[in-house]
């Protein structure tokens, strides 16, 4: 069985290629024995509806790709060397690692996730099954983009709660209606950053970079823009579409952040493609 769905372009194609890795909602039963988890803390440790936010993406030119495998099993923008000691602990490469590792071994409200530390084999199983069908399919076709239009634009499609902790004094703070992470404009040409910045504030949504996420393994490890691979990781303030309580769509928010996500796609293909000014490696 795969876990990994590629939507082709319906329309012209464009450079652009939207990953979604944390939308996953799939525990399959091999794994099931080894956490502790339930449908509703599935759903809501998981980058809620992303999948759904993008669908349309293919009907704009761009290329989407879905991992339909909850992140309990693999966390996708992990690098398959950050191995938690904790959940693994006779792994060879193991260090501290608070937490969430490319196996999670807690939820993110903390409480515990695997039943039991995993043996090297059971954590070498996730990686072979779960992690490198993703990536071995975004490095794929990642290069056939690249190769057929001269570069390439990963959108790292992800959502965050809408409230995170202060670094100093404590306390909650309600965070940016979006956050594009490009690792201080280092992953994608600023071009596309200036792009994504001035689309999602004419929607009227507050954009705030690279805080607090600055994007992860994936946009750090593909986002090479001298090679003509460009990368950035958007995050979307989950506040935006769903009601964080009931874990329930915002019906009319919904549509309206679907909407702006439309063009936003539609753009970035547009500028990727009539420009002749981008590096192609």
């Amino acid at each position: 069985m795969t876990y990994v769905d590629l939507t082709r372009p319906q329309n012209a194609p464009s450079p652009v290629l939207v990953e979604v890795p944390h939308s996953g909602l799939q525990v399959p039963p091999e794994v099931e024995p080894e956490i502790d988890a339930t449908p509703l803390s599935v759903l809501r440790d998981s980058d809620i509806y992303v999948d759904q936010l993008y669908q349309r993406a293919p009907e704009n030119g761009a290329t989407l790709l879905v991992s339909r495998v909850s992140r309990y099993v693999v966390d996708l923008n992990r690098g398959p060397d950050e191995v938690d000691s904790a959940a693994v602990p006779r792994h060879p490469r193991a260090r501290h690692i608070p937490a969430r590792g490319v196996v999670w071994r807690a939820r993110t409200d903390g409480t515990p996730l695997l039943r039991a530390p995993l043996t090297v084999e059971q954590f070498g199983s996730r990686l072979e099954r779960f992690y490198n069908p993703y990536h071995d399919a975004l490095r794929s076709v990642a290069a056939q983009i690249r190769e057929q239009q001269g570069r390439v634009l990963i959108l790292a499609a992800h959502s965050m709660p809408s409230m995170g902790r202060r670094l100093l004094g404590g306390g909650q703070v309600r965070r940016a209606d979006v956050v594009p992470g490009s690792r201080g404009r280092s992953t994608a040409d600023g071009r596309i950053i200036d792009l994504v910045d001035s689309h999602f504030r004419e929607a009227g949504l507050s954009v705030k970079h690279d805080d607090p996420y600055r994007g992860g393994w994936t946009t750090s490890s593909y986002g090479a823009p001298k090679r003509g691979q460009h990368a950035i990781q958007i995050e979307l303030n989950r506040a935006l579409y769903v009601d964080e309580d009931t874990s329930e769509i915002k019906k009319s928010d919904f549509a309206q952040l679907q909407s702006v996500l439309d063009g936003l796609v539609g753009r970035l293909g547009a500028l990727l493609s009539s420009s002749t000014q981008f590096a192609t490696g």
